[in-house]
């Protein structure tokens, strides 16, 4: 039998599950974490909103995101979008547990410059192990910008508040764009391993025939191989090498390509299909950007 997941999908009714006074607006809420509890019905059960998240925690707080646990440090921030899951796994005690959480409703932001670009704040798709860690300078920095929030929703709402927390939203995200561009500098060496890894896995991937086999690898896959979410993933890697997960795959194939045109008689199209492309037409498009020459073109100046 499918497991139930519980549904919040408004400001008020996520007011009502964590036991808190009525909303001062319909689309947007900061919760101090030390002064809520999670209703006790709801203990273990998955649950998951149609809201966009914002958390600074402190401590352990109880909660379980998709398939894993997570103790909180200071200053750790996690981004979350609408429809991810979360279960809470142990009572949260008042007083114990300290930050805040920001919840808004898409609709808070649609009819504005923020809504068009929201889904490239790729973080909201990252995994909870990928939060993003602040030093002290950077958490006053946010938890400033919340409290501007807080402070516009327990004004007197006008036909100006809307575009002042919508633009107040966007900047705590593109500061932290510029903190997740420190956090990945700073974690230099791990990301080393993982571009290695990246690298040895798509090796492995050639070497196997899975070309062949299976196609063109996804992003997906090495994700998955890898233990990182796919957008955390190709981030990395595009600001350790330049170049996307896409990107990357496709350097590889056109190397591979270049070899097997001067070292074998296989037609194009035999080519095309060792290199994981069902149609070859496509795998002439990419050889063709990459190199400025057809495949054929290549084979022919390289003979002369």
């Amino acid at each position: 039998m499918k497991e139930e997941i519980q549904h919040i999908a408004s400001i008020h009714q996520l007011h009502s599950v964590f036991g808190l006074d009525k909303t001062l607006h319909p689309l947007i809420s900061l919760i101090d974490v030390s002064t809520c509890e999670i209703d006790p019905s709801l203990m273990g059960k998955k649950i998951k909103t149609s809201l966009y998240s914002i958390s600074l925690k402190d401590k352990s707080c109880g909660m379980e995101y998709g398939r894993n646990t997570y103790d909180f440090n200071e200053g750790t921030l996690i981004f979350m979008a609408p429809n991810q899951v979360v279960t809470a796994h142990k009572d949260q005690v008042e007083k114990v547990v300290e930050g805040w959480m920001l919840f808004f409703h898409p609709d808070l932001i649609r009819n504005t410059p923020l809504g068009a670009k929201i889904d490239n704040y790729k973080f909201f798709s990252y995994d909870v192990h990928e939060a993003l860690h602040l030093s002290q300078a950077e958490e006053k920095i946010v938890t400033d910008c919340v409290q501007l929030i807080k402070n516009e929703t327990l004004e007197r709402i006008d036909n100006h508040s809307q575009t002042v927390i919508a633009s107040t939203l966007e900047l705590i995200l593109n500061y932290a764009t510029r903190f997740y561009e420190r956090q990945f500098n700073t974690r230099s060496a791990q990301n080393s391993d993982v571009v290695a890894s990246f690298n040895q896995l798509l090796k492995d991937y050639y070497q196997h025939d899975l070309f062949a086999k299976n196609g063109v690898p996804s992003l997906e896959y090495f994700a998955e191989n890898i233990h990182l979410s796919p957008n955390y993933l190709s981030d990395l890697l595009k600001k350790e090498t330049g170049y996307s997960v896409k990107d990357s795959i496709h350097n590889f194939i056109v190397e591979k390509a270049k070899t097997l045109l001067l070292s074998k008689d296989d037609t194009i199209a035999g080519i095309a299909y060792q290199l994981g492309f069902n149609y070859p037409h496509y795998f002439s498009r990419l050889f063709k950007s990459k190199t400025g020459y057809a495949p054929n073109e290549y084979r022919s100046l390289s003979s002369l």
